[in-house]
């Protein structure tokens, strides 16, 4: 991987497997997915100075949710657009639920704004330098006049490549999405919003299709495998760990930053 930043994950000892945990099925090539970023550009720049050996050509999915609660969104998208799409091992950069709430404020601030800014939106607006509607979210003219001034501060490519981003990536068996799938549809038969935003069974169901899911979205204390899903998303923007799961054959490690970021 490298060229990815310099270099961007590090080998971690792999979790011991329980009762309650599976050897998900082997992806058709190697890859590493990481969890969600939610504007910690420090945790990203760390993991990408952890990899020394062991993933150098591996092919890398962004989960999703680069944007909101932490202070560094904007330098997040810069590094992501920096590497993705290009020659690079950069697979694929998801969208998240996150990254459709600011382009539903940037088509509808008036309507769907409000909804952005109580859910990190806030963060965001600053790492552009944009200041938040001073007559509050109820106020469609100071809406609008943020939406605007936010729409400059990102420029047209910097929307298009948002708006550009895929759902889903699979690799054999093994798909990433950003919050999740139902477990009674195929795969391929998805509906976008559960791709974004979860569905109220998937983690608490197990497909029974043969098929794993690596998703972020749903906060977890430490990453884990288990049924038919893998839950890299250790909230970063709060405890200072990012998670990547380095998937392959021979199963699965889990690679994480210290908690001190940069």
């Amino acid at each position: 991987m490298n060229g990815l930043f310099g270099r961007i994950l590090g080998r971690a000892e792999p979790e011991p497997e329980t009762p309650s945990q599976m050897r998900p099925p082997p992806p058709d090539q190697p890859f590493l997915a990481i969890g969600d970023v939610h504007g910690r550009a420090d945790l990203l720049l760390e993991l990408d100075g952890l990899i020394e050996a062991g993933y150098a050509d591996w092919p890398v999915v962004f989960l999703g949710d680069y944007i909101d609660r932490g202070e560094q969104s904007r330098k997040v998208l810069e590094l992501l657009m920096s590497v993705y799409p290009g020659d690079g091992p950069i697979a694929a950069c998801l969208m998240g639920n996150h990254e459709r709430m600011l382009l539903d404020f940037l088509d509808d601030p008036v309507e769907r704004g409000g909804r952005w800014l109580r859910n990190g939106g806030l963060q965001t607006l600053a790492s552009f330098n944009v200041a938040p509607p001073s007559t509050g979210a109820d106020d469609p003219l100071a809406m609008e006049a943020t939406c605007q001034r936010l729409a400059r501060a990102m420029g047209d490519e910097m929307i298009a490549w948002l708006r550009a981003l895929p759902l889903i990536w699979r690799s054999g068996d093994v798909w990433a999405v950003h919050g999740g799938a139902d477990p009674a549809l195929a795969m391929d038969a998805q509906q976008p919003q559960t791709l974004m935003w979860g569905h109220p069974q998937f983690m608490r169901k197990a497909r029974n299709d043969g098929q794993c899911v690596v998703h972020g979205h749903t906060v977890v204390d430490a990453p884990y495998v288990a049924d038919s899903r893998i839950a890299v998303d250790t909230g970063a923007y709060a405890t200072g760990r990012l998670t990547a799961a380095a998937i392959s054959a021979d199963g699965i490690e889990f690679v994480q930053t210290t908690g001190r970021g940069g």
